[in-house]
């Protein structure tokens, strides 16, 4: 009982000491500020009240600590007191600058507009920027200026705040952000030339590619039959590799495609826009005998075009890595979600979107979940699934153009998820 006693006395005094400090800060701020012009400080005769002309010694003491500079003018203008930063300041000796009209520490080409602001600033406390001259050096400062009362006789208050290093931080930020624009300048132009090569190439490399695909066909049609079996093989192999360059050229423009400005974004209802999708695989869905189920969607605003080719590649890979042997399950489902839910970095104040695409097809090891949405990335080789490797990264890059973000989960053979986070509003189209 007495170690806790002791404890909480110990404490008690610790709490009255912080009240102290706190009230000195207090004190020495609202001093610095000219919020006050008199001070009553208890003593052991009572309470005594001391003027600032009667608290003058304190008051400098207090003054003396600052960091700024600071001092004191008369009606004319002259520095009645001065604290050693000042002088440090302006390069001069303590006492040099007192008795000085301050106005000499004014750079000339200031010093009409300071007079008028010296003048007003006996009426009402005042802030502004300044030049004072530093030698023959320029000193960038801030001047807070305030009436202070000295039983009848009134002084001009000035503190002054050096920002040098607030205006060469000002300088960096500046000549960081003009580097940031010229960088954005160059980006968007390496993107638009990069964009113009992609559709020229794409285009110039379609046309030999379509005259390797007539002439095979003309082969198959016309002589087919008359070749030796290892000449037919060949064939059905150039055929097949013309076929998946056609479907590589496609993505690839579809890819550098995204880079562009888009048009305003639209309401988009996605329940009728993959509808609209599954119309393109009804052959396919009746083939593989597949079950689709299509939940209630939400309408969003976005590009409906670039959204209805997210869609598109989704399901496409849906039904083309279905479990052999089985019939292929999909569902299309969407809740609606806030982005501090997903513990995710998305803007906190939009209204978001869940939706989920599950299937339960082959799946794929979850350590490729980041991999897969890669250019040119395939987790199967090309003999056993066709494609190009780029539908997940034209699907990301649509996304992320829709401010949202895109996340697959999936295991070997247990089926995949692909969850989309979408905002039901767009404030632009990146």
């Amino acid at each position: 009982m007495e170690s806790k006693s002791s404890v909480d006395t110990l404490q008690a005094e610790i709490d009255a000491l912080k009240q102290q400090l706190e009230e000195a800060n207090d004190t020495l701020d609202a001093i610095r500020t000219g919020q006050i012009d008199a001070l009553v400080v208890k003593g052991d005769d009572g309470h005594a009240l001391y003027t600032l002309r009667s608290a003058d010694h304190t008051y400098r003491i207090f003054v003396e600590e600052m960091t700024e500079g600071a001092v004191t003018l008369n009606a004319a203008g002259i520095i009645l007191f001065s604290n050693a930063q000042f002088a440090a300041m302006v390069r001069q000796p303590l006492s040099k600058v007192l008795g000085c009209p301050f106005i000499h520490f004014v750079a000339a080409a200031d010093r009409p507009l300071f007079e008028h602001a010296l003048s007003a600033a006996w009426k009402d406390s005042a802030k502004r920027e300044e030049v004072l001259l530093c030698d023959t050096d320029p000193l960038p400062v801030q001047l807070s200026l305030k009436v202070l009362n000295f039983d009848r006789d009134k002084t001009l208050s000035i503190i002054i705040t050096d920002l040098t290093q607030q205006k060469k931080t000002e300088e960096e930020l500046k000549y960081k952000n003009e580097q940031l624009e010229a960088l954005n300048n160059a980006l968007l132009s390496s993107n638009h030339d990069l964009q113009q090569f992609a559709s020229v190439a794409s285009h110039d490399l379609q046309e030999p590619l379509r005259k390797i695909q007539v002439f095979s066909n003309f082969l198959m049609e016309r002589s087919y039959h008359l070749l030796p079996d290892s000449s037919r093989q060949y064939i059905n192999k150039i055929i097949s590799a013309s076929n998946r360059m056609k479907t590589l050229i496609v993505d690839i423009l579809t890819y550098s495609r995204l880079s562009a400005n888009d048009a305003q974004p639209e309401a988009v209802n996605l329940r009728m826009l993959v509808e609209e999708v599954l119309e393109d695989f009804d052959l396919k869905i009746v083939e593989q005998h597949a079950v689709i189920e299509v939940g209630e969607l939400p309408v969003v605003e976005g590009n409906r075009g670039q959204l209805r080719q997210v869609f598109y590649n989704l399901l496409s890979n849906a039904l083309k890595f279905s479990t052999p042997g089985s019939n292929p399950y999909i569902s299309v489902t969407a809740k609606p979600v806030k982005a501090v839910e997903l513990g995710v970095a998305l803007l906190n104040e939009e209204e978001y979107c869940h939706i989920s695409l599950r299937d339960n097809g082959i799946g794929f090891d979850e350590k490729f979940a980041y991999a897969i949405f890669s250019l040119f990335e395939k987790l199967h080789h090309k003999s056993t699934f066709e494609g190009s490797g780029i539908g997940l990264a034209i699907a990301k890059k649509i996304i992320d153009k829709h401010h949202g973000l895109i996340i697959a989960k999936s295991a070997p053979g247990k089926g995949s998820e692909f969850s989309i986070i979408l905002p039901l509003k767009q404030t632009n189209l990146r």
